[in-house]
């Protein structure tokens, strides 16, 4: 089966083999292929309202080679899920359409509460015996992040999605190369608010574990263990103090995005953005009172696959 993930900022494929149901609750997915690419859908979407022409074509020329995989590797199912970025335009049904023209599947527009689901799926599965539950779940993306409490044997407890994202807060907030002090207090209070509004929506401050997902989680994690190249398997459940993350988050604010270009973990897509998503993941932390997350290579694309298993 395949997955896409279509987020703000990116669009991701898995395609795998979902495993026999008789192997067990945490019998892994057999990864066949996975991609990224950064297509940033949602620009200008905070400010206009609408998806930009080329942030589609971008979208669609990624899209049609995943499709090239999903049929060169010969998929029987896909499942499509957008997010933020395409629940919030209003020239949404212009996505819809190069979708289903391009993928031949039309995009399922999830809910907040679905994306928290579905990524909460993905990320406990298989989390090490030291991440004690209840785990809080956090998945920082372009335009919302989402806030899951729960355990793998019972499920999800309670989710909320809010917007703010990388791409979001960048955009509002963090104009200058490097932004201003100024302009980073406004983030980080803008920030604050909406965190403290997920965390009375959702019992976060009695989780014993924040699990940390996609790519601003991860690359702060790659940075925080001085990696000279980009290593999922060394990123995947490492476990970094919140002072670490503290450190790396003011050091990202302070360059420009040049120098953090420069970083060797950083995808070129990303290093605009970086900041924000870092700042959040310090704030998040510091409003739940956590001394550390446990980041996880698996999220809501690894949901949508096991999504697909039947019943």
């Amino acid at each position: 089966m395949a997955a896409i993930d279509c987020g703000t900022n990116s669009i991701r494929l898995l395609v795998a083999d979902l495993p026999d149901p008789s192997a067990g609750p945490q019998a892994p997915l057999v990864d066949l292929a996975r991609r990224m690419e950064i297509v940033r859908l949602g620009q200008g979407v905070d400010r206009t309202g609408r998806l930009a022409p080329e942030a589609i074509e971008r979208t669609r020329v990624a899209l049609a080679g995943y499709a090239a995989e999903i049929e060169r590797l010969g998929v029987d199912r896909v499942r499509m899920c957008a997010t933020s970025a395409s629940r919030d335009a209003s020239n949404a049904a212009d996505f819809r359409a190069m979708v289903t023209q391009t993928l031949g599947v039309a995009p399922e527009v999830v809910s907040g509460d679905e994306e928290a689901r579905l990524s909460f799926t993905g990320a406990v599965r298989g989390l090490p015996a030291d991440a004690e539950p209840p785990y809080l779940v956090v998945d920082i993306g372009g335009g919302s992040t989402e806030f899951v409490v729960g355990t793998r044997e019972g499920g999800v407890q309670s989710a909320i999605s809010v917007d703010i994202g990388c791409v979001r807060m960048t955009e509002r907030h963090l104009h200058g190369d490097p932004p201003t002090v100024d302009e980073v207090a406004a983030a980080q209070a803008d920030i604050a608010t909406a965190v403290d509004l997920a965390l009375a929506a959702v019992p976060g401050r009695e989780a014993a574990t924040l699990v940390g997902l996609a790519g601003s989680v991860t690359t702060v994690v790659a940075i925080a263990q001085d990696l000279q190249e980009y290593d999922p398997e060394r990123i995947h459940h490492a476990r970094v103090s919140y002072e670490r993350v503290a450190g790396v988050t003011a050091d990202l604010l302070a360059k420009t995005a040049a120098q953090r270009l420069a970083i060797p973990v950083m995808h070129p897509g990303r290093a605009d953005v970086i900041g924000a998503g870092a700042l959040v993941l310090k704030v998040i932390m510091e409003r739940a009172g956590m001394s550390s997350v446990v980041a996880s290579e698996h999220d809501i694309l690894d949901g949508i696959a096991w999504s697909q298993q039947p019943a």
